[in-house]
């Protein structure tokens, strides 16, 4: 088996993206820490926070601001300095930048400026929880923050009631109580979710359960939260045409309508998919093969 390259970089300048500790310093992965050493610049959301990791690894490489206030006016700087051949690092306070932190901006530029763009995967709050919640995880989706108020809160609120893939979303402590009340009274109370809270660290917390009970057992919450919320449950299967249903419609038929519109009546009135009544129809009638009329209904059957 071939082995892998330490570092895929190639030999000019690059943009590494990377991964650091949501709580847990030993959850920084080598590869990390020696670009963290061997960077000619890192680009930290806040300086001081960073200083600290950069002294664990045994770090004196210089860095830069880059948050969400001051990261536009920095593109420009960033772009030239990796054309130039520099090896400058990306990193947010805790976890993977760009998810729900700074770096959009900056990544978008070096890639369009056909500059490489290296990441350097670590520790990421939402899959932690995502794989620690016991929810399905063949399909989900990361919502970030909710909205605060107004259309966009309720809009997203209703986007989350009838998403069927799991959600995983940030919640600050203060706004806990509110987030769960009204998830709760979008999705409903039986919806089965699991908050996380201070993932990796001392007090590391999973609490599992619905929206209804987590929101009515919170108490107070401190620390980091990422909330892990079930998707909504697929649609009850329309019922199939029974012996009433064909009974209905070949009284309709003997009373002088045509199968066509016996069917459709028959449909509506039993709550019933147009065309399964109509394939339910011909079988009964010994044409099983033969070609369905012409929908007369301009209403689009719901699938």
């Amino acid at each position: 088996m071939t082995e892998p390259r330490q570092d895929p970089a190639p030999a000019g300048g690059a943009l590494h993206v990377v991964a650091t500790p949501i709580g847990n310093l030993g959850d920084l992965g080598v590869r990390a820490a020696e670009i963290l050493r061997t960077a000619d610049l890192v680009l930290s959301e806040d300086t001081r926070r960073t200083g600290r990791l950069l002294a664990h690894v045994g770090s004196d490489v210089p860095q830069r601001s880059l948050h969400e206030h001051n990261e536009r006016s920095r593109v420009d700087e960033v772009v030239a300095r990796v054309a130039a051949g520099g090896r400058v690092a990306l990193v947010t306070d805790a976890g993977t930048p760009l998810v729900s932190d700074p770096g959009l901006a900056v990544v978008r530029a070096c890639a369009a400026a056909g500059l490489a763009v290296v990441p350097v995967p670590g520790a990421s709050a939402p899959l932690a929880a995502l794989v620690a919640a016991g929810l399905p995880t063949d399909r989900f989706t990361f919502e970030g923050f909710l909205p605060r108020r107004g259309r966009a809160r309720i809009d997203r609120l209703a986007e989350l009631a009838d998403e069927p893939r799991t959600a995983v979303l940030f919640v600050a402590p203060h706004r806990a109580a509110a987030d769960l009340v009204d998830l709760a009274a979008a999705c409903g109370d039986d919806r089965p979710a699991v908050l996380c809270r201070e993932l990796t660290k001392l007090h590391e917390e999973v609490r599992r359960g619905t929206l209804g009970s987590l929101r009515d057992g919170l108490g107070d919450v401190r620390g980091e939260v990422t909330l892990v919320v079930g998707g909504a449950p697929a649609p009850a299967a329309p019922d199939a045409p029974g012996p009433d249903d064909l009974a209905a419609v070949r009284d309709r038929v003997a009373a002088g309508a045509s199968r066509r519109d016996a069917v459709v009546a028959v449909a509506r009135a039993h709550g019933l998919p147009r065309r399964a009544l109509y394939a339910a129809v011909l079988a009964a009638d010994g044409d099983p093969a033969g070609a369905p009329e012409p929908d007369p209904d301009p209403t689009p059957e719901a699938p």
